[in-house]
């Protein structure tokens, strides 16, 4: 009897020892990083994997040296059914409570697109679907699917065949996730324009010569393309309106490449400027019929707050500025000087 119990104890002791010895080494689990690399480690969980499953990616990626223990840690918790899924960069240096932290949260890497203000919206969407692990979705050939995508309902024009939905995408710098669509991207910066014209337009200078928010996007667009240093926006929507005003007609050179289309080489020949089109405010009245290119959320403010000039005319000098003339015969002389150079 007296060994049977000494054999008990034995073991009892055994067990105790054995015990804290597993949660000593449970407790250096959960402290010690989740692993010894160096550097950020880019792991892909797809939407409906299993806890499981996650732990055994991330054992895969050296990033667990025990992902039973993992598993079972997340149980106990009753977090396995929380994690999210998505593209991830997981830290080293992590314990294994920040793991599961940054997996709930789904805490996805955000990769940057930027729209390029001047740029054309066919422009823009070839960039989106150039972009790296997003889903393509849209056939920008096709043009009445993205004029349904913008709710705008016009008959196409075979020679301008993006003309209608030109200017509508805001430029700036946008973010996405792997996964994300070109759809999800464009109708983000969509909405982005539409706020942006919405809340210039709610407080723009009274008395413009401009009747829709719809024409302020025209020529805001026509602004951008004019515009070398930003600090010159307002001062040449003053020359703009002005002209407007006056029932001049604008004059500018862009929209002539608008309307020469495809065509257009580089150069503008006399006989560009003396050809009518439906966007060269050369040979037509006020503005062409839509905008020619995105034009930046700066620029539609300068359209709702021209600066206040007696300015009519302005030419490049070179490096971005422009020389400003009150008066045709002041214009002239810049042109010969800073064009003709004589």
């Amino acid at each position: 009897m007296k060994i049977i119990k000494w054999l008990m104890f034995i073991g009892l002791l055994a067990l105790i020892g054995g015990g804290s010895f597993f949660a000593w080494q449970f407790n250096q689990f959960l402290k010690a990083p989740i692993s010894e690399q160096n550097s950020p480690v880019m792991i892909e969980i797809k939407s409906g994997s299993s806890a499981q499953h996650i732990a055994r990616r991330l054992h895969q990626k050296g990033l667990l040296d025990s992902p039973k223990w993992f598993l079972w840690y997340l149980r106990y918790q009753e977090k396995h059914q929380q994690l999210k899924a998505g593209e991830m960069a997981i830290q080293p240096h992590w314990t294994v409570d920040e793991l599961i932290e940054h997996l709930i949260k789904g805490d996805t890497v955000q990769y940057p697109v930027t729209l390029i203000a001047g740029h054309t919206i066919q422009q823009a969407l070839r960039a989106i679907q150039a972009l790296p692990k997003i889903k393509r979705t849209l056939d920008i050939e096709n043009i009445n699917e993205l004029q349904a995508l913008f709710e705008i309902d016009k008959k196409i024009q075979p020679k301008y065949p993006y003309a209608n939905i030109e200017g509508q995408l805001l430029p700036e710098t946008y973010h996405y996730q792997a996964g994300d669509s070109d759809k999800q991207i464009v109708l983000r910066a969509h909405q982005a324009l539409k706020r942006t014209l919405d809340n210039a337009w709610q407080t723009r200078e009274k008395g413009l010569p401009i009747k829709t928010p719809y024409e302020a996007l025209i020529l805001a667009s026509i602004v951008e393309k004019e515009t070398g240093i930003a600090a010159e926006r307002a001062k040449i929507a003053g020359v703009f309106v002005n002209r407007m005003r006056r029932g001049m007609r604008l004059q500018t050179d862009p929209t002539v490449i608008y309307g020469i289309g495809m065509s257009y080489d580089g150069n503008i020949r006399k006989k560009d400027l003396l050809t009518k089109t439906a966007y060269n405010t050369y040979k037509i009245d006020g503005l062409p019929p839509t905008p020619i290119a995105l034009p930046s959320k700066e620029a539609i403010l300068a359209v709702m707050h021209p600066e206040k000039t007696k300015a009519l005319y302005f030419v490049a000098k070179g490096g971005g500025e422009h020389y400003f003339s009150k008066t045709l015969e002041e214009h002239n002389r810049a042109v010969r000087k800073y064009l003709l150079n004589k």
